[in-house]
Parts: structure tokens; sequence; C-alpha cells
């Protein structure tokens, strides 16, 4: 089967895709320095830059929330266990012995199933327990005009703890992606396609058929 170029990544999901990678980085740069872990900013600038990062990152998530469900992207994410065993053992073994992917992509199935079932992970727990761990943290006792206190909690080691544990989980996920972006056709073809947009990649069978048609037609047009 002959490969083609497709738009596998619209312009929105890249830059999505890309600021919300500059936003977790920093979010996490600047929270080691609040945990005390080296001082590059000083805590109070510290604290006031991750403060702003995180409604960067909120802001970002709104849109691309709206983005996935008028788009129909959502569908990307619904989680399937079909293949997940053979996806498994082609990262633990297969792909050291050059084995042949497992799961073909598509511009309409972009991830495969154990991508799937991370991603909808990510989005449905470690993600909203980061931001609303984070709210809670931003909240804390928070005065309104009235004098009234938003939030009074006895003690914020359970949301710091989660927090934190939610932050290593991502970063995780983040070093186990920069490997897995190298896993492409060649290294540098995963990352090429998040930039550009474009990745080669089989081309259906309905879509050749829809090619021979339509040079069919031009030839019978020039005919005429």
């Amino acid at each position: 089967m002959s490969k083609k170029l497709f738009l596998v990544y619209k312009s929105f999901e890249r830059f999505w895709h890309w600021m919300q990678a500059l936003l977790i980085f920093f979010l996490a740069f600047s929270g080691f320095e609040i945990h005390g872990v080296y001082s590059f900013f000083g805590f109070r600038d510290a604290v006031r830059y991750h403060t702003i990062a995180a409604y960067m990152f909120l802001i970002l998530i709104v849109f691309a929330i709206f983005w996935h469900f008028t788009t129909g992207e959502w569908k990307q994410y619904i989680p399937t266990l079909k293949n997940i065993k053979a996806q498994l053992n082609y990262y633990i073994f297969g792909i050291f012995k050059n084995a042949p992917h497992p799961t073909k992509k598509t511009v309409l199935s972009k991830l495969n199933p154990l991508q799937k079932l991370t991603y909808f992970g990510l989005k449905i727990i470690v993600i909203p327990v980061i931001v609303t761990s984070g709210l809670f943290y931003m909240f804390y006792r928070y005065p309104t005009r009235h004098g009234v206190q938003a939030m009074n909690i006895e003690s914020l080691e359970i949301i710091a703890v989660l927090h934190t544990l939610a932050a290593f989980i991502l970063i995780a996920f983040i070093v186990v992606h920069l490997y897995l972006i190298t896993t492409g056709e060649t290294i540098t073809s995963n990352l090429k396609a998040m930039l550009t947009g474009y990745e080669e990649l089989e081309n259906e069978d309905g879509e050749e058929k829809k090619e021979e048609l339509a040079d069919e037609n031009k030839t019978i047009l020039e005919d005429k």
C-alpha cells in the first residue's frame, strides 16, 4: 500500500500541544522552587509566576475542551482494550526487533490503544486533580469584600500531597512521551508531524479509488 502526506494535526491542535507543554514545564520548574528544591526566581516571585501560569493553563484547557467537542476530536481519546496486549508487546519487545507496528495510524484514529488509555487517564483523572487541588490552594482562606472566607480548610496537607503526586505523574508521562516520540518511522518523524501538521500515512484503499476515479473523470473531461 502506498503512502501519502496527510494533515494529521490541525493548527489549533499543534498550538494547544506546544503551549500546554511549555506551561507544564514552567509550572513544574516554578513548583519545584516553591517546594524549596532550588532558588531561581525567589520564593515570592516563583509563587506569583506559578499562579499566572496556572491561570493561563486553565484558559488553555477551556479553549481545548471547546475545540475538542466542536470538532469531534474528543472521540480520539475513547479508550479501548482491543490490541492493547499487542501494543504493550511492541513497546517492550517488538520495537527493539524492528517488528511492524501493530496499530495502523489514520487521520480519524491517531492514537494506538495504549495512548488512548493513557491520555484518557490524564484528561479524566490526573489533570483534573492538579487543577482542582491548585484551585483549593489558590483560594484557601480567601477573603471576600464581605469578609466571608470562601474556604476554611483545617489543613492543606492532603491537598498538597495530591497536587504534588499528580504533578509527578504528569512529569513521568512527559519523560515517557519524549522517548516515545522517537519511535516513529524515523527518530524525528513524530516531532516533525507535530510541528508541520503533516505526516506520511498509508493511503487507504478508498482514498486510492477516489484518486483513480478523479483521474478517470479528468481524462474524460479532457477528451470532451
